[in-house]
């Protein structure tokens, strides 16, 4: 998935990961913002997610907003 669209919409973004992701704080949001590593690590740490199923989930929801 292309991570680059989510940065030139990162506000939208945000929102749905926000309502997706509620233990996600907005530090945890703005400091991860355009860094799909970080958000990654963030998502994971929250939630107990392996790796591929953060992926997975945030691939998800870039495409709901690039779309």
């Amino acid at each position: 998935m292309n991570w680059d669209i989510t940065q030139g919409q990162w506000e939208i973004f945000k929102g749905k990961a926000r309502a997706k992701w509620g233990k996600l704080n907005d530090d945890d949001l703005e400091s991860a913002r355009g860094k799909r590593e970080e958000f990654v690590g963030r998502l994971r740490k929250e939630y107990g997610l392996k790796k591929d199923e953060a992926e997975n989930q945030i691939d998800q929801l870039v495409a709901s907003v690039s779309s």
